[in-house]
Parts: structure tokens; C-alpha cells; sequence
């Protein structure tokens, strides 16, 4: 596995640099990474129309999985014909030239309807992509359509009562069927696993671009919030979201994240002396056997590569974040949504919004919470907007300067954790209850809500129940190179994680 997860960063080193080495085609075209199909269509090994309906044919038949939403078959086999005649005249467009990607339906694409996962969005089709799109499709990728999401992006199951292509109802998890894919960026992250894409693009408020990731065997970067533009995006809330780039590996979501940001992929990082900070006090408790095992496995390895791995304490960070997590997410909810469902003409009020939304834990949130602008308290619920401006004012920088005291006093570069304390649960509706949300969140969040950067590393799959897991690195504002260059060396450390069965 170490010699692939090598190969692949050294194939996507050689496509950036232009060279004319490029990877063997393998028998099955959809279990081409990002960089190494992007190869092979330059090098006219591979046509872009061939793997196009490669994707798509699996696509149709995991439909069980529920992962998309929109399957833009006609529009992705043109774009793929188009990518191939550019090809052929000499005139490709960029990296990602005629390599298909999806995108979560709260992104837009234009053309595409765009209901971040609910019913009284079913018919909104926008005009223009999202500028992060739009970098996407400018570097030559083709959209192969809108994945599944939980619903208003309020969730990490993908258990969405509104759209699914078969039954049972619920994003569904390409290592057991049976189980979550994560969310909120549920579809991308089952679509990737199932080989259904190579990459794409997710949204992370709390954690959807990492947990689905993580919990799907791939990778995933939340960047340092305000990285990426959030225009055309279904909004939660403005100090907290940002779309994120979602693949298979590591070096693959850092080649997507160099075409978002016009840069250059960041050159792998040694990890001799490299130093990771371990707070076991809070993103160790309560693992799940099969989590600790791999976890516990990888730091072993990466102590074997040179890292250092520093014992931290974070002792304040469950109290800083709890004072502004669900106030920001909350109070901001229903001013952004009302701003974006104006700006984008789409004919809805928030509150018709909230009488069509058909998951019973979304639902119940907007009618008590965000439409009446509350936040739960001991006896009932209470007026949001002075907590909210308490947590702006007080509270987030607090748990900011939490963050940067804990990496100046251990001089750490980075924080290293489980993304998730516990291997994907069972699909249904309990995957939705308020416990199962704040458990899959709680080393995800703090980090979002202090605006730094994250990403998750597939680190194996669980000895018992064969389920991915993942392996988190936190770094300070604007670290998001630095944090790829160290994850991309993890990467090779840990090798690829084995895809699902079917």
C-alpha cells in the first residue's frame, strides 16, 4: 500500500511538472484517482467519453446507494465529447481536462437544480456555477451531476426523507450498506468509496466534508474559512461554512484544492521531527474499539517515520466551543438562508422552506430553533441573539487563542486525532438523533468553529466490522499547505485504504 499511496503522489508531481511518464490504464478505469485519470487522458490513453460512462454505468447500478440526487448523464457525456475534440486540436484546458468530478447539491452548477437536499428547493435550477465550480470546470473537469445530502446540510447521517433512488431511505455507506456514509456531504463522500467519481466537492460547517470522508475510507480538507469564495453555496451559516474538496487520497483533494485556489500543489513534507500535538483528554475519550486499533496503529507507524508525537491538554476546549457552536449556527441560519433564497431568485421565504423540509430532525430544528430565532436551554428555549453576539464577541476568539496557545505552548504543528470516535453507524432514523449528531461532531467541530483548517487522512479499516477509518489534522489559519504537505506524507506512511467489496 505504501508504493501505491508513493505512486500517486509522484504521478500527480509529473502531471503538474508536464512531463510525458504517465500511469499504466488499469482494466477498471473508475479505480483511477483524480491526478492519475487527469494522466491519462492527456497522454490520449484514456478518453474522457470512456470514462464518463464508466462512471456513469456504476453510478446506475449502485443506485442503492442513494448518492446523488441529479445524475446529469447527457450533459457530462457531451462535456466529455467536447474535452476529447479540445484534446484532439491541441487545446486542453487544464489539469483536471475532461476529468469528471460531482458536486454536493448545495454548490451550484449552472443548469443543474440546486436543492440542497430539500423539497422546496426541488425546482431551483441557477444561472451561474459557484465560483469553486467554476474553477473546476475551468481547469476542464466535467460535472457528472449532484450528490445527496442531509438535508439543509443540518445532519451528519444523510438520512434525507425527500430524495433517494431506491429504498431504504438514506445516503448509504459503500463498506456496508447497512450503515451512514457521514454527512452532510453524504453523497460525495458514497460516490467516491463506490468509485462512482473520482473527487469532487463537499461543504463543511461542522465537519460534512471530513466525517463522510473519513467514514467512506477517503480524503477531505475544510480549508481556513474564507479560503474559498462561498458564493452560490446553500448557506448555514456565514462564520462557519466553506466548501471543501472531497477524493480518494490526500494528494488528489490537494491537486483539487491547487485548481480552487490558482496555486501549486505543495511539495510532500518530510516527517523527520515533524511535531503532532495528541490531546487524549478530549478527541481520544470514548473510541470505539475499532477506531482506537487503527488509530493507535497509525501513531505507532508515524512514530517508526520520524514524527514526534506530543501529549497535550486542551482543558477548556469542550467549554469555549459549546459557548459557540449551535449559537453561531443557529442564530445565523435564518438570516443567511433569507439572504440567499433573495439574491438567487428563488421564490421561497425561509419559512416556506421550513414547512416543506421532509427529515423529521431538520424539520424539528427550524420550527423551534432557527425560524423563531431560539436556542435550546434547561427549562426550554431561550432568545438566541444575545448568546450570538456574546459567542462572536467573546467566545470565538476565545477558542481561537485556545488553539493557538495550546501550538505555541507545545510547539506542535499541527493537532492529530480520530476524525471520528466510532466506525459509521447503523442507516435509519436513530442515525439522526441529537446523541448520534453531537458524538460523530465532537472532534470535528471545535476546530470549524475556531475557523482553522482540517482534513482527514483514510487511515484502515477497522479489524472487526472491515470499516474505514479516519485519521484528522488540525493546523492554525492559513496553514492549509503546510497541513496538505504534512497529511500527504502521512499518506504514504498509512498507504491506501483497501476499496469496498461490491
Amino acid at each position: 500500500m505504501l508504493v501505491r499511496a508513493a505512486l500517486a503522489v509522484s504521478t500527480l508531481i509529473v502531471l503538474l511538472a508536464g512531463c510525458v511518464s504517465v500511469p499504466q490504464r488499469p482494466s477498471d478505469l473508475t479505480e483511477l484517482g483524480v491526478a492519475d485519470a487527469a494522466a491519462l487522458i492527456r497522454a490520449k490513453q484514456v478518453t474522457s467519453v470512456e470514462l464518463t460512462q464508466a462512471y456513469l454505468a456504476r453510478a446506475e447500478a449502485n443506485r442503492d446507494l442513494n448518492a446523488f440526487i441529479t445524475l446529469d448523464r447527457a450533459a457530462a457525456l457531451e462535456a466529455a465529447r467536447r474535452a476529447d475534440a479540445e484534446l484532439a486540436a491541441g487545446t486542453a484546458k487544464g489539469v483536471l481536462h475532461g476529468v469528471p468530478l460531482v458536486v454536493k447539491d448545495n454548490v451550484h452548477v449552472a443548469g443543474l437544480p440546486n436543492t440542497a437536499g430539500t423539497p422546496a428547493l426541488r425546482d431551483f435550477i441557477p444561472k451561474e456555477h459557484a465560483p469553486t465550480v467554476k474553477r473546476l470546470l475551468d481547469a476542464g473537469a466535467v460535472v457528472l451531476g449532484k450528490t445527496n445530502m442531509h438535508e439543509l446540510a443540518f445532519g451528519i447521517s444523510g438520512y434525507n426523507e425527500a430524495f433517494f433512488t431506491a429504498q431504504p431511505i438514506g445516503t448509504r455507506n459503500p463498506y456496508d450498506r447497512t450503515r451512514i456514509a457521514g454527512g452532510s456531504s453524504s453523497g460525495t463522500g458514497a460516490a467516491i468509496a463506490a468509485r462512482l467519481a473520482p473527487g469532487g466537492l463537499g461543504s463543511d460547517t461542522g465537519g460534512s466534508v471530513r466525517i463522510p470522508a473519513g467514514l467512506t475510507g477517503g480524503a477531505g480538507l475544510r480549508p481556513t474559512l474564507g479560503r474559498y469564495r462561498q458564493d452560490g453555496v446553500t448557506p448555514i451559516a456565514h462564520s462557519r461554512d466553506t466548501v471543501g474538496p472531497m477524493a480518494r487520497t490526500l494528494a488528489d483533494v490537494a491537486l483539487l484544492d491547487s485548481v480552487v485556489m490558482h496555486g501549486k500543489v505543495p511539495p510532500v513534507a518530510s516527517l523527520s521531527g515533524v511535531r503532532l500535538g495528541v490531546d487524549r483528554g478530549y478527541f481520544f475519550a470514548d473510541l470505539d474499539a475499532d477506531t482506537k486499533a487503527v488509530i493507535d496503529r497509525a501513531l505507532d507507524r508515524l512514530k517508526a517515520a520520524g514524527v514526534t508525537i506530543v501529549e497535550v491538554d486542551m482543558p477548556e476546549l469542550k467549554t469555549l466551543n459549546d459557548r459557540v457552536s449551535f449559537p453561531v449556527a443557529l442564530y445565523e441560519a435564518y438570516d443567511d438562508l433569507k439572504a440567499y433564497l433573495a439574491k438567487y431568485g428563488t421564490g421561497k421565504t425561509v419559512e416556506q422552506v421550513a414547512a416543506a423540509i421532509a427529515s423529521k430532525d431538520v424539520k424539528g430544528t427550524y420550527e423551534t430553533l432557527v425560524v423563531p430565532r431560539k436556542l435550546p436551554a434547561p427549562n426550554g428555549v431561550v432568545d438566541a441573539e444575545p448568546i450570538y453576539r456574546a459567542a462572536m464577541s467573546t467566545g470565538r476568539p476565545a477558542l481561537l487563542k485556545h488553539f493557538v496557545d495550546t501550538f505555541e505552548k507545545y510547539a506542535i504543528e499541527a493537532l492529530l486525532a480520530p476524525t471520528t470516535p466510532a466506525v459509521a453507524v447503523a442507516q435509519g432514523p436513530e442515525a439522526s438523533s441529537p446523541e448520534t449528531f453531537l458524538r460523530f461532531i465532537r472532534n470535528t467541530d471545535p476546530p470549524s468553529n475556531a475557523g482553522i483548517p482540517g482534513l482527514t487522512i483514510p487511515a484502515g479499516l477497522g479489524p472487526t466490522t472491515g470499516l474505514p477509518v479516519g485519521l484528522s489534522l488540525d493546523g492554525l489559519r492559513d496553514s492549509d499547505e503546510r497541513l496538505l504537505a504534512i497529511g500527504m506524507a502521512i499518506e504514504q506512511v498509512l498507504g491506501r485504504t483497501p476499496p469496498p467489496l461490491r
